[in-house]
């Protein structure tokens, strides 16, 4: 797989730490030249830093190049310049992984309005801008006659497939971005461009938040070939292979990487149905159908 990125020019946002660190790593070690993307705040979205410039340098010691930058990507005019800087320094931009996010758990009556709207601000305004960005200039290059090939690897989770208590903000981010992904994959397509959304598993910064014995630790803590399964790069190679053209097959889907395993999603679907012989449902007596040929159940109180 050496060189299966070779010229390519590949953001990764929130590339500072954990899952964001590992990709920006494993691009550059296949040969993209990376802009490493991170506002260096803390996990719940405040202050802000250089921390970006430690994943950069690691990039060019190890003989990549690597640019760092450190853009508020759900903020618009920051955004934009991140992308004008990439394409300023390198010429074009041809992969985009959307990986920034920060974490405000608590129960729903807990909550505040804050705390849904930042998660949702980074999430979802930002993976969308840096879609809406990128899809914007690839579309320019398909009109002018180029034929290319770009590629936008976004981020989910298992809280956005399935939710997870006291992430009501988060998890509706996350199955935000699979709906993004779903959509985008339809419009880009026909300029080349793939989109796909990858389900990474590890042990970061946010997931220590849930636990009082969990410690993170970064991706190169690690030797090159030294397996964990709580690696916060785990779902790297993955995401190196969307990168590719060898994944040109590839767009529309959600691939979770878990430990060692690898698993195709499968999205919702018809698991029953009835009907009602061509005329209006009654409310009255639904709930018998419901119980019993929907759900296969009988419902206490229903006859």
């Amino acid at each position: 797989m050496v060189g299966l990125l070779e010229d390519k020019i590949a953001i990764v946002t929130g590339a500072a730490h954990g899952i964001g660190r590992g990709h920006a790593l494993e691009l550059a070690k296949h040969g993209a030249t990376v802009v490493v993307a991170d506002l260096g705040t803390s996990v719940s979205g405040e202050g802000k830093g250089n921390d970006a410039d430690e994943v950069a340098d690691l990039i060019v010691k190890r003989g990549g190049k690597a640019l760092a930058d450190y853009a508020d990507i759900a903020d618009e005019d920051q955004a934009a310049a991140l992308v004008d800087r990439a394409v300023a320094e390198f010429g074009r931009i041809d992969i985009v992984v959307n990986n920034a996010g920060i974490a405000r758990d608590k129960a729903i009556w807990n909550m505040s309005a804050a705390d849904f709207d930042s998660v949702m601000r980074v999430h979802v305004r930002g993976t969308w801008l840096m879609t809406h960005l990128a899809a914007k200039l690839w579309r320019s290059r398909a009109q002018a006659g180029e034929r290319f090939t770009g590629r936008i690897i976004n981020t989910t989770s298992g809280a956005g497939l399935s939710g997870n208590f006291g992430q009501s903000n988060y998890a509706t981010a996350k199955a935000a971005v699979v709906g993004l992904t779903l959509t985008t994959s339809l419009e880009l397509y026909k300029f080349g461009v793939t989109v796909n959304a990858v389900g990474p598993g590890g042990l970061t910064r946010l997931t220590a938040t849930m636990g009082r014995d969990l410690k993170s630790f970064e991706p190169d803590d690690l030797g090159e070939e030294e397996y964990h399964p709580m690696d916060p790069a785990g779902s790297s190679p993955l995401v190196a292979w969307l990168a590719s053209d060898e994944a040109q097959y590839v767009t529309g889907q959600v691939i979770r990487a878990i430990h060692d395993k690898i698993y195709l999603m499968g999205g919702w679907h018809e698991a029953a149905t009835i009907d009602n012989a061509e005329k209006r449902w009654d409310a009255t007596g639904l709930g018998l159908r419901i119980a019993t040929d929907l759900f296969g159940t009988r419902a206490p109180g229903l006859r």
